[in-house]
C-alpha cells in the first residue's frame, strides 16, 4: 500500500499495512531494510563530481543521531547504508537513491552530506520505494484503489478483488531467514514452546545467534517468529538442545494435531 503523510506532503511511498492476526508480523517488517528516492536541496552550488564523491563516503556503516522530532532517544548509533546512488542534478536539487538499514533517518543523512560538502543541505522530498519484500510498482495499490475494490467486493462478493491487494502474511517474511520444522513440532511451538534441534528439517544459510528467524512448516506456512540461539553451522550438527527461542506465535493453536506431552 502507498501513503502520503498528512504532516509532510513531500513524504510519500510504500507503507505495508497488516490486518487482524497478520499484525503479528509487523515486528519483522520494522527490522526490514528500506529503499528511498530523495531530493536533496543544497544551500549553494556544488560541482556534480564533488557530490558523487561525498555520497560515496556514506556507503557502509555510518553514525547517526536521530533528529530532534524523532520518536526515539537522541543517542548516537550506527546504521548501515547498503548503497547510495546519484541519479541526477538540477541546479541545487540532487536526486539520489539509497538502500539502508531500518531506522536510518534520510533527513539527517541529507544534513550530514551538506556538512561534508561545506555548503549545507536539507531533504526537499522523499519517497519510500521499498520495505523488505514490498516494492513500489509490484502489485501495490493506493488507498483509493483499496476503497474502490472493497466497494466492488461488497457488490459482487468476488474474493479475487480482495486477493488483488491482500497478501498472505508469509509474503512479509520472504526476506527473513527461515527454519523449516517437522509437523510433529508445529503445535508445540503454537503453545509457546521453543524450537529444539530434533524438530528442524532444513534451514537457511548464514543464520547467526540472536538473528530474528521465521519458523515455517514443510508446506510453507508461518508458525512463529523466533530468536536464533546458535548459528546455521551449529544447528546442522546438533541432535538435541534448543536452537531458537519463540518470540511471537503466528499460527493458531490446533492447526496441526498435538504430538507432544503436556507440561509446557
Amino acid at each position: 500500500m502507498r501513503r502520503e503523510s498528512r504532516g509532510n506532503p513531500k513524504v510519500t511511498g510504500v507503507l505495508p499495512t497488516a490486518l487482524e492476526e497478520a499484525t503479528k508480523v509487523i515486528q519483522a517488517l520494522l527490522l526490514a531494510g528500506k529503499e528511498y528516492i530523495c531530493v536533496m536541496k543544497l544551500h549553494s552550488q556544488v560541482p556534480e563530481d564533488r557530490i558523487k564523491a561525498v555520497l560515496g563516503e556514506f556507503h557502509g556503516t555510518i553514525y547517526q543521531r536521530p533528529p530532534v522530532r524523532a520518536s526515539v532517544k537522541r543517542r548516537l548509533r550506527t546504521r548501515k547504508i547498503y548503497y547510495v546512488n546519484f541519479l541526477e542534478m538540477d541546479g541545487r536539487n540532487v536526486l539520489f537513491k539509497v538502500g539502508c538499514e531500518a531506522g536510518t533517518y534520510i533527513r539527517k543523512l541529507c544534513y550530514d552530506v551538506g556538512e561534508v560538502l561545506g555548503c549545507g543541505a536539507h531533504m526537499q522530498e522523499l519517497r519510500r520505494t521499498r520495505v523488505g519484500p514490498f516494492v513500489e510498482g509490484e502489485g501495490l495499490v493506493t488507498l483509493h484503489d483499496v476503497s474502490y475494490m472493497f466497494a466492488r467486493w461488497r457488490e459482487t462478493n468476488d474474493e479475487n478483488l480482495l486477493r488483488s491487494f491482500i497478501y498472505p502474511m508469509e509474503k512479509s517474511l520472504e526476506l527473513v531467514p527461515k527454519i523449516y520444522i517437522r509437523d510433529s513440532a508445529v503445535d508445540a511451538l503454537c503453545h509457546g514452546a521453543h524450537l529444539a534441534a530434533p524438530g528442524v528439517l532444513s534451514l537457511d544459510t548464514k543464520i547467526k545467534p540472536n538473528d530474528t528467524v521465521a519458523v515455517f512448516t514443510q508446506k510453507g506456512e508461518a508458525v512463529a517468529l523466533s530468536k536464533a540461539l546458535v548459528s546455521t553451522e551449529k544447528i546442522l550438527k546438533m541432535d538435541h538442545g534448543l536452537v531458537a527461542k519463540t518470540q511471537r506465535v503466528l499460527m493458531p493453536r490446533g492447526a496441526y494435531p498435538k504430538m507432544w506431552r503436556g507440561g509446557l
